[in-house]
């Protein structure tokens, strides 16, 4: 047998690779400003003497927020959160506390999730959903927020 010393290197020598075919269509890309409210999101905690609270998601599925909001002089003074989710879900939660604060409670009844979403620049279009959970959030907790006031008043 005539064999060289580095035959047992064809052993190992890869077949060709198949070309790698990119899909048409969107691809799953966080921009810098989602990943940075995702990797050091803003007004995470919660908050023990809140006015409203609201508990949205389903943690069965991974997606899960809890909010607190402080209300003064009918304005949104204090917002905590906590998020369970893809960083989809956690960025467009902190986006929302941070467009929240300071603003009336009439005001932050109108923040919609596409506000959200045009504030951090844009989500992957597969990943809409998880905006949801901010805005959502939001208006529970202020309608929390509400439904103790009005019973306060009625007292």
């Amino acid at each position: 047998m005539n064999k060289k010393p580095d035959d047992w290197m064809d052993l190992y020598k890869k077949e060709p690779e198949e070309k790698v075919v990119i899909p048409e269509g969107p691809l799953l890309f966080y921009n810098e400003l989602v990943i940075d409210h995702f990797t050091n999101p803003r007004n995470v905690g919660e908050m023990d003497d809140a006015d409203g609270y609201a508990l949205i998601g389903d943690p069965s599925c991974g997606d899960q927020m809890k909010l607190w909001i402080k209300v003064r002089e009918g304005r949104i003074a204090a917002i905590k959160f906590k998020s369970f989710g893809c960083p989809g879900a956690i960025a467009t939660s902190s986006m929302c506390t941070v467009m929240a604060v300071g603003k009336t409670i009439a005001e932050a009844k109108q923040l919609t999730d596409d506000d959200i979403i045009t504030a951090l620049g844009g989500i992957p279009e597969h990943k809409a959903h998880c905006s949801l959970m901010g805005s959502h959030a939001l208006l529970e907790a202020i309608r929390d927020y509400e439904q103790k006031r009005d019973k306060t008043a009625v007292k």
